[in-house]
């Protein structure tokens, strides 16, 4: 309930750093040669095939209103054919009772739903047998393991012993029968920790880059009403330069991208930074609150300027090869300041 407030607050957001995707040049075609309805926005994704490359992000579960906001977007999700993934389970397992608010099936039997536990409790014990109840629970079809190190560092009571949970991860992920997903939670996946994992085995990384929600700042809100270290809440890896990174260390392991995206043109630009998919999360949290025609209204303005991005730039869709180019090239420099210098 407290995550839930302290999400809606401005103050949640990051105040300086941006996800740089706005910097990301994007092409105008006045004669695209094609119908904007022949746009082909389907894709593949973890075994599934979703109806455009949208995913609803990782947000809530444990309390009456994230029993709410989850069915109504699972339900959005199942209107619109796109994936969904849920909020940290751990509370699920650690308290049954809560575990209906993370129950979505019913009204979502469909969709590409991905359970969600943190990295850190895999160093402090849990292994296959909580993994396979986080999605068996659920009828998930996949598993992101978060990891969010300032985050819990920043938390009241949160776990900051890290040590081997490279190695953990390294043993417990090849041995579940279902595809397993890393993903930061807003702060970035950099480039040495995805080299770090390469070889674990996950199906994807969702490289959740700073931009958007500051979970750093979400936990000092939630602890202390409001922000006491705003400078710690200001680290991360910027969604684009997290995009780049990754595609660099993992050329071929399929990238989520998320944090602070904010409109179509925003995910078309992750697009061509490597992403396979995209996800949204804090957009949709005050139409979720509402009701899942909000949630879908939301989403369906989402994936229609999607669409009219690359009808303009001159794509046939998210697999047009030429899409992808820019994931090829060096990140820009900025003026006056040599490539291999240091910030100041």
């Amino acid at each position: 309930m407290h995550h839930i407030e302290a999400c809606l607050r401005p103050e949640s957001q990051y105040a300086g750093v941006q996800s740089g995707l706005s910097a990301v040049p994007w092409p105008y075609r006045a004669l695209p040669e094609r119908d904007l309805d022949d746009v082909k926005l389907e894709v593949g994704f973890l075994g599934r095939r979703l109806s455009a490359p949208v995913l609803i992000g990782a947000m809530t579960g444990g309390a009456e209103r994230a029993a709410r906001i989850n069915a109504n977007l699972a339900l959005a999700a199942q209107r619109l054919g796109i994936g969904m993934m849920l909020g940290s389970q751990r509370i699920m397992l650690e308290r049954p009772e809560v575990a209906p608010s993370f129950q979505v099936r019913g009204v979502a039997p469909d969709i590409l739903l991905i359970g969600n536990l943190g990295a850190a409790q895999f160093g402090l014990g849990y292994g296959v047998e909580e993994a396979g109840r986080a999605v068996r629970e659920v009828g998930a079809d996949a598993l992101a393991i978060h990891v969010n190190p300032l985050q819990e560092a920043l938390q009241a009571g949160g776990d900051t012993r890290w040590r081997g949970v490279v190695a953990r991860l390294g043993e417990v992920v090849p041995a579940l029968p279902f595809p397993v997903v890393l993903k930061e939670v807003g702060h970035g996946l950099d480039e040495r920790t995805v080299r770090a994992v390469a070889g674990v085995g996950f199906a994807a990384l969702d490289v959740a880059g700073a931009g958007g929600t500051s979970w750093a700042r979400v936990e000092q809100l939630v602890r202390w009403g409001h922000v006491v270290s705003p400078e710690l809440c200001e680290l991360g890896v910027p969604t684009a330069q997290a995009l780049r990174g990754a595609r660099a260390a993992a050329p071929a392991t399929p990238l989520i991208a998320s944090g602070g995206i904010r409109s179509g043109l925003d995910a078309a630009r992750a697009l061509r930074l490597g992403a396979r998919v995209v996800a949204v999360a804090r957009p949709l949290l005050e139409p979720a609150l509402e009701s899942a025609e909000a949630a879908e209204a939301w989403l369906s303005t989402f994936i229609h300027d999607l669409r009219v991005a690359l009808f303009v730039g001159g794509y046939s869709g998210v697999d047009d090869p030429a899409l992808g180019a820019l994931a090829e090239l060096p990140a820009p420099v900025e003026a006056g300041r040599p490539a291999d210098a240091a910030p100041a």
